[in-house]
């Protein structure tokens, strides 16, 4: 669900980044279906699609494409002025303009969302688990609550941290090493 939502949020939130008129007439939408919570949709797409794991994908999918989509949309729309006429001087056009000016400018903020992203999918991931599955730590958990077995349940909470943990340690890792020329960039104006 996070690597479809990341190839949508991207995608979609770079041609809107890039196209006034369509950031324009989209962007209240995208801002008020963001503010919708996801737990709400559980029922409806139970009725809709029904107990299986494309429910869960769904739901996944909805709600962590507009971190990225809204953080690529502010990345694209952020890129200095005198990157894109630098650009145009040297013209770059299509493909290559967003290969080596697009992509490379936004690339931090959509990182930011990225990371967003990845703690909303753990958790809905959980929730979904809770609600509408057989099998999966969020299941388990809420199966040893009902039956008050304490030091059973803690353990599917501590296994979500350590979970948590370490995905977001492996994220660190790929962000530094996808934005290792920013981190220099940082480091040099700090200097």
């Amino acid at each position: 669900g996070l690597l479809l939502s990341i190839v949508i949020g991207v995608s979609v939130g770079v041609v809107i980044g890039y196209v006034r008129w369509i950031r324009w007439l989209f962007e209240p939408l995208f801002e008020f279906i963001r503010a919708v919570p996801s737990t709400i949709l559980i029922p409806v797409l139970l009725l809709l699609i029904g107990i299986n794991d494309a429910m869960k994908i769904t739901l996944i999918v909805f709600s962590c494409v507009w971190p990225i989509l809204l953080n690529t949309v502010a990345g694209v729309t952020s890129i200095d002025e005198v990157q894109q006429n630098t650009a145009k001087v040297i013209g770059l056009k299509g493909l290559d303009r967003m290969r080596y000016l697009v992509l490379p400018a936004a690339s931090p903020q959509i990182m930011a969302g990225i990371r967003q992203s990845l703690a909303v999918a753990l958790i809905l991931m959980v929730v979904s688990e809770m609600f509408a599955s057989t099998d999966g730590i969020g299941h388990w958990t809420i199966n040893f609550q009902n039956r008050v077995a304490i030091p059973e349940m803690w353990s599917g909470v501590l296994l979500l941290g350590i979970i948590g943990v370490a995905l977001s340690a492996v994220f660190q890792m790929i962000q530094k090493r996808t934005l290792a020329w920013y981190e220099g960039l940082k480091e040099n104006k700090n200097d």
